[in-house]
């Protein structure tokens, strides 16, 4: 990683060989000069490179003239949360569901939320010019891990005393993050709970547990004869819960739950909902027939948050179980998620199979990247797009197509939706092969 880049969750890439201590320097010495903020919170995710890129990070920052609060292993919320109560920015060393040997930097703007694209701009090109000089006057270091606490108190806070009681729940922590948040939550509210991959050594983090591999999840679920089961990525943003039949509940699933009891109970302002354009056919359907006004916006939790908050609402997020409640959060949390899940369990008393049913009937998707030659697009594919004209018309109602440009990869990503799995299937297969044909790779012609 020669000129790092921001993606779309922050600067990423294999440490130590491409994320080196050095480009993680250059981030807190850049951040500094373009944040312009006294203090700086800093947290990680449990990877081995962790340690390393966070010291890192802070020595940029004090050279800067920055006092750093490292609160040590905390998940992105519980950072984010720091940073809008002490109205700082806030940095995590974090790659999220990657595996172990990668590593990342998520830089938070002041607030709490995710920093606007100028201003990671401003902080690329900083990184592209020689090292400035350090402040006159440098700033301090405190390890504070006890500040965890406060997140703590903030996520029990947001559900009624012993709200879970009764409840059998299984917590796959994934070795990441959660691992020092999660378990205390859920029993300090009442639950009883069996925890899962909470032992981190550094290498084990989503290592065949976690939001990505829910697997022993499900089938310690139906073991325990738990009430449902909630798995964490390793910086613990998102959540993937199963029922308790072991069934994956989808994140589009949940937002539809959410989204219609919290209208049943007036607590849905503007009686709207923010959502991406991946979002499930099926939602937009159970949305329209519960009342219930939906905005559609780009990929990425940032374009959700932005929504949310020039809309005035409270609910938003994404497909992949990342779930924005914005009077509780400044951003998607797997946790506080997991624990307004179980509390709306408990309240209806109902089984989450049978809840997640009657929320929403998803409609087949198929998912589909194509990697293309660089440089080439889809307006300067007349051909593609007539044929994908033709195939929106046959499909009308009935279905919903989308083919996009990767943000971040020489890639199409297609997603095709229909009735019928045989006739979503079988344009998605049509489509991938025209865009193979017309704008596929030299490796691939």
């Amino acid at each position: 990683m020669a000129q790092p880049r921001f993606g779309t969750d922050g600067i990423r890439g294999r440490a130590p060989e491409d994320l080196t201590a050095a480009i993680a320097h250059s981030v807190g010495r850049a951040s500094a000069q373009v944040l312009q903020s006294r203090t700086a919170v800093l947290g990680r995710d449990t990877r081995a490179s962790g340690p390393v890129l966070s010291e890192a990070v802070a020595a940029g920052l004090v050279e800067c003239g920055v006092d750093v609060i490292d609160v040590g292993v905390l998940p992105t919320p519980g950072v984010a949360f720091l940073s809008a109560s002490l109205n700082c920015p806030g940095f995590v060393i974090s790659a999220s569901h990657n595996p172990y040997f990668d590593n990342g930097i998520k830089v938070i703007g002041v607030g709490g939320t995710k920093l606007s694209v100028d201003q990671e701009q401003a902080i690329e090109a900083l990184l592209d010019e020689p090292a400035v000089s350090a402040a006159p006057t440098p700033g301090s270091f405190s390890a504070r891990p006890e500040l965890s606490a406060l997140y703590i108190n903030h996520v029990v806070g947001a559900v009624a005393q012993d709200a879970l009681r009764g409840l059998t729940i299984v917590l796959d922590c994934a070795n990441g993050a959660s691992s020092t948040t999660a378990a205390e939550i859920f029993r300090r509210l009442g639950g009883e709970i069996i925890v899962l991959a909470d032992a981190p050594n550094g290498t084990n983090i989503n290592d065949g547990v976690g939001s990505t591999h829910p697997e022993m999840l499900a089938a310690a679920v139906i073991e325990h004869q738990a009430d449902f089961g909630l798995a964490f990525d390793g910086d613990a943003d998102r959540l993937v819960s199963v029922d308790e039949t072991g069934t994956i509940v989808p994140g589009d699933a949940l937002l539809a739950l959410f989204a219609a009891d919290l209208k049943k109970r007036e607590l849905l302002a503007n009686n709207a909902i923010v959502v991406t354009v991946m979002t499930n056919l099926g939602f937009h359907r159970a949305m329209e027939t519960a009342g219930i006004m939906v905005e559609t916006v780009a990929v990425g939790d940032r374009n959700v948050v932005e929504a949310i908050d020039q809309g005035g609402h409270v609910l938003g997020g994404e497909q992949s179980g990342h779930i924005i409640f914005r009077s509780l959060a400044t951003t998607g949390d797997g946790v506080l998620t997991g624990v307004l899940l179980a509390e709306l369990v408990q309240r209806q008393r109902r089984p989450l199979s049978v809840l997640s049913r009657e929320a929403m009937t998803l409609v087949p998707q198929y998912l589909e990247a194509v990697r293309i030659a660089p440089g080439r697009t889809i307006d300067e594919n007349p051909v593609l797009r007539e044929h994908l004209s033709a195939l929106e018309e046959q499909l009308g109602r009935r279905g919903r197509i989308l083919v996009r440009a990767s943000g971040t990869e020489p890639v199409i990503r297609v997603m095709v939706e229909a009735d019928t799995d045989g006739e979503a299937r079988q344009i998605t297969q049509e489509l991938v092969s025209l865009v193979q044909s017309t704008m596929g790779s030299q490796e691939e012609q």
